[in-house]
């Protein structure tokens, strides 16, 4: 995999529509929920893109929000691979880079994120702990996770 992390102002207009389409096609069709993709936060000037190519293709993204946008810590959302690439590690090579990348901006700095109930032992896996109740979020059972830095 090929990972690069840019401002929003740096994505070019195909990497844009790569990396909405690569989220539209998990969360609202194979997932089958409509919500509100266009939050905002991804034009704001501390937001992170990372993207992840396999084969020219971008097959992997996240993004990475300063503390105050979506928690009170800054926070690692929109995490998805393509179909195609699951099963082989690609969303843990994911996480750890989106890790990596959020401690080289904001070190020492915990990291809150919203996941799936279903995964959180996988984000266990990874060093985020549970820190709420289960909650539906657009009809997805959801937990919210921390992680502390090393």
């Amino acid at each position: 995999m090929q990972w690069i992390t840019l401002t929003f102002g740096q994505l070019s207009t195909r990497q844009l529509y790569d990396l909405l389409r690569l989220r539209t096609d998990v969360f609202v069709v194979e997932q089958n929920c409509p919500y509100p993709e266009l939050d905002g936060h991804d034009t704001h000037p501390e937001t992170r893109h990372l993207l992840g190519y396999r084969d020219d293709k971008m097959t992997a993204y996240a993004r990475i929000l300063p503390a105050g946008l979506t928690y009170p810590e800054m926070s690692i959302g929109r995490i998805v691979t393509a179909n195609t690439e699951r099963g082989n590690g690609c969303g843990s090579e994911l996480v750890k880079q989106a890790i990596i990348q959020a401690q080289d901006l904001w070190p020492k700095a915990p990291i809150t994120i919203g996941a799936q109930y279903h995964l959180r032992e996988f984000y266990r896996r990874h060093g985020f702990e549970e820190i709420s109740e289960q909650y539906l979020e657009d009809g997805i059972p959801h937990i919210d996770m921390r992680r502390v830095a090393a």
